[in-house]
């Protein structure tokens, strides 16, 4: 492949690094050379079964050959399969199927504020949290939490107010008769690997309880198995009233989901909210795929059991090196601090065949797929060992 191409036909919103990967299997994935990488990105948490899994790969093919999109005019046999799943392993009793975790969070926010019209006099306005992420489209990156991806699109969608996060008592103060919901990540991805005190999201619920607003999770990133339990939020002590999903739940065929109870998903009516493509016979066909691989808690466990290992790898990383602050995240959403930015380790790392990313400037982010070994961890820490000590040593 001719890198000169994409830089010349594509759009700049991309800083990509130097390389084109052209197959993958499991952990494993392959460049245009036929060089051979660990894959510890996952594609920013999203192939969580690992590369061409031959279960969402046989559903695809088997699906494609059959039928591939009629629209939501009509039923989905695959897509109520695939709700009855989600609903009957969460708090929910609907799902709304889009194509992307912007797409879900979009949702999500409509559905509240669309409640808050019904239910609450006209309530309108949503609390974010400050370094969040939830997505480009208007509204998801208008409870999104960090200026720098604002520059350019103001004036954001109105309504909107913005609170520290992993501060339960900010949100009570922010709280107005207009509040409709408090949107928050279990654990902050993009903005560091972030994970709250144990009591922030039963506080949260406790606090929406008592004022009649609703609490949105947002589960894109630790959504299906990626911090150990199938959902972030089952390890944290309190449900949701509507939570978001993607990446993962179609080990990168593209499929999003809005989830809700019931009360809650009333608010939404034929024509007040679509997706032409969302949930579509293949998305939801690799969703059910997914689900199936994760039903027997194996790969749950194994992404608890190996995310510690991990962890403490990491933490004998930070004990021999003073640029690295700490190790953060549960399961295998994992997080190395830094005192300085991380981006010549993230290249250091792709040039001796190991993927990572780097989020947040100096937040080295590790997301491997849930079938990550503890012999493929330690062929990653020397190579972070020897790029630490480069960095340092500039």
């Amino acid at each position: 492949m001719d890198l000169a191409d994409s830089a010349k036909y594509l759009m700049n919103t991309y800083g990509r690094q130097p390389v084109a990967f052209t197959r993958g299997e499991g952990m494993r994935l392959f460049d245009d050379r036929g060089r051979e990488y660990l894959d510890f990105s996952a594609g920013i948490a999203v192939t969580a079964l690992g590369h061409a899994h031959p279960g969402v790969a046989a559903a695809l093919a088997e699906q494609a050959q059959r039928l591939i999109h009629t629209s939501n005019l009509y039923h989905i046999e695959p897509q109520v399969e695939l709700a009855r799943w989600l609903c009957g392993h969460s708090f929910a009793d609907r799902v709304f199927f889009c194509n992307s975790g912007a797409e879900a969070n979009e949702a999500a926010l409509k559905l509240a504020r669309r409640w808050g019209a019904q239910n609450k006099d006209g309530a309108y306005e949503i609390i974010a949290t400050a370094g969040s992420f939830h997505g480009r489209t208007m509204f998801a990156l208008s409870v999104t939490g960090q200026s720098k991806f604002h520059a350019g699109f103001e004036p954001l969608v109105p309504g909107i107010v913005t609170v520290p996060y992993d501060d339960a008592e900010a949100v009570e103060r922010a709280l107005t008769a207009r509040t409709a919901a408090v949107i928050v990540e279990p654990i902050q991805g993009e903005g560091g690997i972030l994970v709250p005190s144990p009591g922030y999201l039963p506080r949260l619920r406790e606090i929406c309880d008592q004022n009649r607003v609703l609490l949105i999770y947002d589960e894109v990133q630790t959504g299906m198995g990626r911090t150990g339990p199938l959902f972030a939020y089952e390890e944290m002590g309190a449900a949701p009233d509507i939570m978001t999903l993607a990446k993962a739940l179609g080990n990168g065929f593209p499929i999003g989901a809005t989830l809700a109870r019931e009360e809650v998903a009333a608010a939404f009516a034929p024509g007040a909210h679509a997706s032409t493509f969302g949930g579509n016979f293949l998305a939801c066909r690799a969703g059910l795929a997914v689900a199936a691989a994760l039903d027997d808690g194996s790969l749950l466990a194994r992404a608890r059991e190996t995310g510690a290992y991990f962890q403490a790898r990491l933490r004998e990383l930070k004990a021999r090196h003073d640029a690295a602050m700490e190790v953060r995240g549960k399961g295998l959403l994992l997080g190395l601090a830094l005192d300085r930015p991380g981006a010549g380790v993230v290249s250091f790392c792709l040039e001796r065949g190991m993927v990572i990313n780097c989020t947040a400037e100096r937040v080295l982010r590790f997301t491997p797929p849930l079938i990550v070994t503890a012999g493929e961890i330690d062929k990653l820490i020397p190579v972070l060992d020897d790029a630490l000590a480069g960095l340092e040593s500039k």
